[in-house]
């Protein structure tokens, strides 16, 4: 098997398990250290624009390391053309898929016509996905919502994936609440409208042919399998921030413990010597360590654990040794290794 036969095959054994696009959280340090917890799951980058990567830096943007494999670039846009050319990019950087964003409800997204917006707009998301597949030899999929604003019933979400569908995608993340586009911030959103699993499975029943993902509130190995008996993959949001430890009992449950997996000490280790390696690429210390607040979550120690990195690692002189500081507070209290 080649190198590119085995990363394909990483890639479609991934897709039980991934970790969402999250704006200002799933960095490419993020991803790392993600990497290393759960060395099975699907990662997303953050949500891409085009503009950012027909204007801006486009390897700023589009970077990562070799580690992060199997990995999804999600882009954020409506202009089929656009969309095509950086599918292109996402093929020229290796990434494994790339991700239209129709779920987005922030106001900045709207008012560019794209994310959730997308969801009352089915042919420009058909226009866009076929442009994409098109020009690219990746796997073209779509994040989306049950539906927006009081285009809400079954049938709207039924007549929104099969109207996509005739762009040839056949993979679908959905979102299991609906969007409001005015009245409740992207926070609310997350929230407030109510999780109606049931219609996920409904449009895997009508689709049995496609790849169907699962998001939204998942957050036990309970909750995972249960899914999993009715679509093809869960997707883990805020429960991977706030709880990363957590992302290797939801890997060993759906995949099985693997041969890769490091203990908590290992981990940190290699985030050490990660950090030296950014800092000779001029990136900050906090910009990897705020990632790594949560790790140690409900264990004796973890509070000044917390307090260390935060006090510390934004300071000009930081370095590597604010990590092994902080992580001094555990050695007594807590089992690492």
């Amino acid at each position: 098997m080649t190198d590119s036969d085995q990363q394909s095959k990483a890639y479609r054994d991934s897709i039980k398990l991934s970790t969402a696009p999250m704006m200002d959280w799933s960095d490419r340090h993020c991803r790392y250290f993600w990497r290393l917890i759960a060395p099975q799951a699907l990662v997303y980058t953050e949500m891409v624009t085009t503009g950012a990567l027909l204007h801006g830096d486009v390897d700023y943007h589009l970077r990562y390391d070799a580690s992060e494999h199997p990995i999804a670039l999600q882009l954020g846009g409506n202009e089929p053309e656009a969309l095509a050319h950086c599918a292109q990019l996402a093929e020229q950087y290796g990434y494994d898929e790339v991700n239209l964003n129709c779920g987005c409800p922030s106001d900045r997204v709207q008012s560019g016509g794209f994310g959730a917006y997308l969801m009352g707009e089915p042919d420009t998301v058909k226009n866009a996905l076929s442009a994409m597949r098109a020009t690219t030899k990746l796997p073209v999929t779509v994040k989306h919502r049950l539906g927006i604003d009081h285009q809400d019933s079954f049938e709207a979400l039924h007549a929104f994936v099969e109207r996509v569908a005739e762009s040839g995608c056949t993979h679908f993340i959905v979102h299991a609440r609906k969007a409001w586009l005015s009245g409740l911030s992207p926070k609310q959103n997350r929230d407030i409208p109510p999780l109606n699993y049931e219609w996920v499975y409904r449009i895997k029943q009508q689709f049995p042919e496609f790849t169907i993902v699962i998001n939204g509130g998942i957050e036990s190995a309970e909750d995972c399998l249960g899914h999993l008996q009715h679509v093809d993959g869960v997707m883990i949001g805020r429960e991977a921030y706030y709880h990363p430890w957590h992302l290797r009992t939801l890997s060993d449950a759906i995949f099985g413990p693997s041969d890769k997996n490091l203990s908590q000490a290992q981990i940190m280790s290699e985030m050490i010597s990660y950090i030296q390696t950014q800092l000779s690429q001029g990136v900050k210390v906090n910009h990897v360590t705020r990632h790594l607040i949560n790790f140690y979550q409900g264990c004796k120690g973890a509070k000044q654990f917390r307090r260390h990195l935060s006090e510390y690692a934004h300071r000009p002189e930081a370095n590597e040794q604010v990590l092994q500081d902080a992580l001094r507070f555990l050695e007594r209290d807590t089992n690492t290794a």
